[in-house]
């Protein structure tokens, strides 16, 4: 008899195994995970910038998920790679995240030319980069792709923006810029809405130039002998660069004052030489009041006693567009589902609700006409909200070609 029992014995006993190892397995199923890959330059030109859209990306990730980093039952992994603000390696990177690594999701990167090069690889991977803080016009517009999601806003934003604080009649305007994608989108796009100042001349230089006397000296040329308010409207993005030094060379002489966008918090150190410069910003962390920048200014002093950054509010502003998208689709990762979820998605941000533009999948969202005070608590001038400019005002073109 005993003879008999033993393999009955050991058929319960595999069986006991079996049911354990499918419901470890079903267990697993269950919680999985989703895996994001975040693609940006941890080393190279845009290191600083790049580091605070890790830090407002991380920081959101906790706060949209109640510190749990699981979104029905997954676990959040969060896998980073280093494109060095290099093209070529950065589209690499990006089809190896996919492959490789099995990402279900990218984000990044901080250059709108490591961005163009990566849009390709999203389409043919199908699966979803969502770009932050790149802000390029190409991205969503004749460059994009329907698995392309911007929260970063884009030159147009910007220049319309800006153009919203000086556009004015009698005023002359001539632009410094650097020679690349974003300087020349920007330019165009801040052109292209000029209603009543007048564009008269348009000044590129590579993005590493240190000596902007040969630059300066151009824009001055064309704007010293014109009637009414002349202004050097700035747009540039090399914390190592600083075009601000045109302002040596005696602008006052001529009655030439200057004017730019937002800036990070080392950028703004400079603008305390400007007491009362008006334009537009992005994002200054003392403007937004609401629940969702109150948290992220409180994270972020107890983690790093420094306020956020220009770019950690974008780094948040993914990581809340992100858990939004994948609430509604209970955790599923299918592109297809998160494309038509996404597609006119409404999300809280630091900078108050967003939305994703159906046509093109660009985040449209309020930007801020500031002017420049000195307080001395700060070391670096204040922006002050004089007024907010919403998403409704900025009539953003749609420039992709969907069909």
């Amino acid at each position: 008899m005993r003879h008999h029992h033993l393999p009955a014995r050991a058929a319960l006993a595999a069986l006991a195994l079996a049911l354990a190892i499918s419901a470890a397995a079903a267990a697993f199923a269950q919680t999985g995970e989703i895996r994001i890959a975040h693609i940006h330059s941890k080393t190279g030109p845009q290191q600083s910038l790049s580091m605070q859209t890790r830090a407002g990306l991380l920081l959101g990730l906790d706060y949209a998920t109640g510190g749990s980093m699981m979104v029905h039952g997954k676990k959040l992994v969060l896998i980073e790679k280093d494109d060095q603000g290099k093209p070529d390696l950065g589209r690499s990177l990006l089809a190896a995240a996919y492959a490789d690594d099995k990402a279900d999701i990218a984000i990044g990167p901080a250059l709108s030319s490591v961005a163009l090069a990566m849009l390709p690889v999203a389409q043919e991977y199908k699966k979803i980069l969502l770009v932050e803080p790149a802000v390029a016009d190409s991205i969503t517009g004749d460059k994009w792709n329907p698995y392309i999601f911007r929260t970063g806003r884009n030159s147009s934003q910007d220049a319309i923006a800006n153009a919203a604080a000086i556009d004015k009649p009698g005023v002359s305007v001539a632009t410094l810029a650097p020679d690349y994608a974003f300087g020349r989108d920007g330019i165009k796009a801040f052109k292209d809405v000029l209603r009543h100042a007048r564009l008269v001349h348009e000044e590129y230089l590579p993005t590493n130039t240190t000596d902007f006397t040969a630059g300066a000296q151009r824009l001055i040329d064309k704007l010293k002998d014109l009637p009414g308010r002349k202004l050097i409207f700035i747009l540039w993005a090399n914390p190592n660069s600083n075009p601000f030094k045109i302002a040596d060379m005696d602008l006052k002489r001529y009655g030439i004052e200057i004017t730019s966008g937002g800036s990070t918090l080392p950028g703004l150190v400079t603008y305390k030489n400007f007491p009362g410069m008006e334009g537009a910003t992005y994002y200054y962390f003392g403007i937004p009041k609401n629940p969702v920048n109150q948290a992220l200014v409180a994270a972020h002093y107890k983690a790093y006693k420094t306020p956020p950054d220009f770019f950690t509010a974008g780094g948040f502003s993914a990581a809340m567009a992100l858990v939004t998208a994948l609430e509604a689709t209970k955790g599923d990762t299918d592109s297809r589902l998160l494309i038509k979820t996404m597609e006119g998605m409404e999300f809280d941000t630091p900078k108050g609700r967003m939305y994703f533009r159906k046509e093109d999948h660009q985040a449209m969202q309020s930007m801020y006409h500031f002017r420049i005070e000195v307080d001395p608590a700060f070391p670096w001038g204040v922006p002050v909200l004089v007024r907010e400019i919403g998403a409704q005002e900025m009539n953003v073109p749609i420039r992709n070609r969907r069909q």
